[in-house]
């Protein structure tokens, strides 16, 4: 069916009457978006665009599975919404698939319309069953642009909307490529571990709620821990009665090769926090999912949280068709097996283009990132990424393109059902915008 609007006028239109995030409203150039299936998208002009980014990193299946759209499309003939004090079909069947996926003994869900929203409430849980205030949470990290969940962001964006909720305290990353604390990875004495414990014994053990951190940092540098690092930050929040948070809102529902980031190291936290995936964007949901001793421990006690489309039916029933389709499309085990084409692939471009100073991957999740000397590691300019992001655009790709004080880099993160001829084909259009930045190169 033919467009009603034009190209000119859906921008045009949108622009005049809607903001876009995290933008300068005046500088936005959207693609108007009228359809898309499986890792591509089209425009209004059927100009057709590979997804390298999922979207924003949650279509992780792919647009338009069958299976979800015709489950929208039955429990919307049914019933699309009811109090969030009923219950559903579709609430109680999610609840329990959703804890047989999560890791140990990970049990009740209390469900949100986001990321934002989940770590909102995970702030509320954590301080309601410890009774401490704090909540400890990385500086290359992002949480959520809410009024709690922007106080555990590290980024810059917190900086911008400040002061933000009390209680929130930051520290410092394991991000081996660019140490802070000045190591190598031969002379490592995973001084992140040690400087966490220093940060915890001088704000209070006794004070501190939760730690929270992305099982792998997403938008900030697609950080990956080292393999013991998940596992020594277990061992010491047990070791001061401080509950373990992993937000799973990117880095969750197959993304790095296991349903959650934190299986990577066989990790069970206390709260898993997540969103975008569960329903791979074809709906609204976040889940705060808690262990079955936090569980019970609102048995008796009032649990302060409420939302009026908490386990909205339309967006739960959307879910459960979503998980279904990641176990029944191997979809997880298709972002393991291509995970690792993907990244040797990377290594590859690494090392043929000199404006490639890291490659990062796990899973499906990956990114390149860009300097204008090796040596240095300086970063390039916003002019020279936009410059970068023109040329992937042209060619027909959309991703994720990173042009700020955390560095620069382009994002491969394409849906979980992508095959290898399409990463090729991709990563083929990511080459030619790297010639770009060569030409920079110092």
């Amino acid at each position: 069916m033919p467009n009603k609007l034009s190209s000119k006028e859906i921008i045009d239109l949108n622009k005049e009457y809607t903001f876009f995030s995290w933008s300068v409203q005046g500088q936005v150039n959207p693609i108007p978006v009228t359809r898309a299936e499986g890792v591509y998208f089209w425009d209004a002009d059927d100009k057709r665009y590979l997804d390298f980014s999922s979207q924003l990193m949650n279509t992780n299946i792919g647009h338009q599975h069958p299976k979800v759209v015709k489950a929208i499309q039955d429990q919307a003939a049914k019933l699309t919404f009811t109090h969030p004090g009923n219950a559903t079909e579709a609430r109680g069947l999610l609840g329990k698939k959703i804890s047989e996926v999560t890791p140990g003994d990970l049990k009740k869900t209390f469900f949100t319309l986001g990321g934002s929203e989940a770590n909102e409430n995970a702030i509320k849980i954590a301080r309601s069953y410890t009774g401490r205030n704090k909540i400890l949470s990385r500086y290359r990290s992002y949480h959520g642009a809410t009024h709690g969940s922007m106080a555990l962001t590290g980024d810059y964006r917190r900086l911008a909307v400040e002061p933000v909720m009390p209680g929130g305290v930051h520290f410092l990353d394991p991000f081996c490529y660019r140490c802070p604390f000045g190591q190598k990875p031969e002379s490592c004495k995973r001084e992140c571990i040690s400087h966490l414990e220093e940060v915890i014994k001088y704000e209070g053990p006794d004070k501190i709620a939760a730690i929270i951190m992305e099982g792998v940092v997403g938008s900030n540098g697609l950080i990956i821990p080292p393999d013991d690092y998940w596992p020594r930050v277990r061992e010491i929040c047990d070791k001061y009665g401080i509950l373990l948070i992993s937000d799973e809102v990117m880095s969750g529902w197959g993304r790095t090769g296991k349903w959650f980031a934190v299986d990577n190291w066989n990790v069970t936290p206390d709260i898993i926090t997540t969103a975008k995936g569960i329903t791979s964007g074809y709906a609204p949901l976040g889940a705060v999912i808690v262990s079955e001793k936090i569980a019970k421990f609102f048995d008796d006690k009032y649990l302060y949280a409420g939302l009026t489309y908490s386990a909205h039916a339309l967006s739960c029933a959307t879910a459960l068709a979503t998980i279904e389709v990641y176990e029944e499309d191997k979809l997880i085990e298709n972002a393991a097996l291509l995970g690792k084409y993907l990244g040797e692939a990377l290594e590859d471009i690494k090392a043929r283009h000199v404006s490639v100073g890291d490659v990062r991957y796990i899973g499906l999740f990956s990114t390149i990132e860009l300097v204008v000397n090796r040596e240095t590691k300086e970063s390039f300019s916003p002019a020279v990424m936009a410059e970068a992001g023109k040329v992937l655009r042209q060619n027909g790709l959309f991703t994720f393109i990173m042009a700020n004080n955390m560095g620069s880099m382009v994002f491969v993160v394409p849906p979980l059902c992508i095959t290898r001829e399409q990463l090729d084909e991709g990563l083929a259009i990511v080459e030619k915008a790297l010639e770009v930045a060569d030409r920079q190169v110092k």
